[in-house]
């Protein structure tokens, strides 16, 4: 499950921006909406986040940059030869060679990690790695670049491995532009260190970055197979589009969504390309989310609401908040410019987060809990009214007919 995630310059983004599902100490809906993660230690998680703010104020810089380091930990060292693909926040002068930081903290298999690294586009600057095997903290791996002297410091736990020869291969094989945890597939740590596989594994596949065109494609192979087919049917069935069945066709490996024809009944295929982009998305949606509840997967999704109705999106968010349904703690974390769905009886206090600009046109996000609303706030009219901020600033526009 994921706790927190810590951006530092990273595009629109200047200052360390937090994201945190850590739950406050209300009671409304804490079983549905909320979890246990099992440690003495830290509080319940949330289920759920939405993310509300104006055009261009970050919002999907955050998801952007979650969704790089997921890239960078999976793919650097299958690009060794290749510049880092990362974009600093350009509006400072300090920001522009400064490196950019990325920080995950999540449970994986009961262990609670953190993990983060900060790269410029030449070379990894940074890389860290803390595991809580007992609530402490133990350093698990340190690597730190020197850019004065030039020089790179390492330190390896042996909780990693007890194989110091190990150590030595690792590091050297380790280029300057690559993740040390990116060598994990290339020296098969899933042998050697079970425990590095485990924390590549969790970034890698169980935290999931929605992209509407690739999940759809997905959907082919998924659709052959009766139970994701089943389940993709149900979503549209709940969505009225009258579509009775989806069918692949093999030549050219493609959906084709089968209608019925109003005055005769009969049959009639329409290719994926012409359905609306909102029942695309809600295909590629569809068996998708069921995947993450089975699975008990993290979330990412960017405009969220984009194509579909407000009453789609809150009925998917409520499968997050299900407990029959959602019996292994999976999470969703998204961004959205419908205020519909800002309503106190679909999310808690602590599951909403707003992001705006702010001094040198950086991202600030921040959650809902800073104004301490009281139970039952009026949340959608509140924040329109802007007593939240995180709105657009609409100025006057005046026509002098000079063109």
């Amino acid at each position: 499950m994921l706790i927190e995630f810590n951006v530092t310059n990273f595009r629109s983004i200047y200052n360390t921006q937090t994201l945190s599902l850590v739950a406050d100490s209300e009671e409304e809906r804490v079983d549905s909406n909320t979890c246990s993660v099992g440690f003495s230690d830290l509080p319940r998680l949330v289920k759920s986040a939405v993310i509300y703010g104006p055009n261009a104020a970050g919002k999907s810089h955050l998801i952007r940059a979650i969704g790089f380091m997921q890239e960078f930990v999976k793919n650097s060292a299958n690009n060794s030869d290749e510049s880092i693909d990362v974009k600093p926040f350009m509006l400072h002068e300090n920001s522009k060679n400064a490196p950019s930081e990325f920080e995950l903290i999540f449970i994986q298999e009961g262990m609670r990690y953190q993990y983060g690294f900060a790269v410029t586009p030449k070379r990894v600057m940074q890389e860290w790695l803390f595991a809580y095997p007992n609530g402490s903290g133990e350093q698990w791996l340190e690597r730190f670049y020197d850019p004065q002297t030039q020089q790179e410091s390492w330190f390896v736990s042996d909780k990693l491995s007890n194989r110091m020869d190990l150590h030595e291969l690792w590091k050297a094989a380790t280029k300057p532009n690559v993740l040390f945890l990116s060598m994990v597939e290339i020296f098969h740590f899933q042998e050697q260190s079970k425990k590095l596989a485990a924390i590549f594994d969790w970034i890698t596949q169980t935290l999931i970055v929605f992209k509407p065109q690739r999940e759809l494609l997905s959907q082919i192979k998924q659709c052959k197979e009766p139970l994701y087919k089943s389940t993709i049917m149900k979503f549209l069935r709940v969505a009225d589009l009258n579509i009775i069945d989806i069918q692949v066709e093999t030549k050219s490996k493609t959906l084709q969504f089968v209608h019925y024809q109003n005055d005769t009944h009969d049959k009639v295929l329409l290719a994926a390309d012409e359905e609306s982009e909102g029942t695309r998305k809600l295909v590629a949606l569809a068996s998708f989310v069921m995947d993450m509840l089975t699975k008990g997967y993290v979330l990412m999704v960017d405009e969220f609401d984009n194509s579909l109705h407000p009453i789609i999106v809150r009925f998917l968010v409520e499968l997050f908040h299900n407990t029959s349904l959602n019996k292994k703690n999976a999470q969703l974390v998204f961004t959205t410019h419908d205020s519909s769905t800002l309503d106190s009886t679909l999310f808690r206090r602590d599951q909403v987060w707003f992001v705006q600009k702010v001094q040198e046109q950086a991202t600030q996000l921040y959650p809902l809990t800073d104004f301490q609303p009281r139970p039952h706030e009026a949340l959608q009219r509140y924040y329109l009214e802007g007593r939240y901020g995180a709105l657009p600033f609409i100025g006057e526009l005046k026509f002098d007919g000079n063109g």
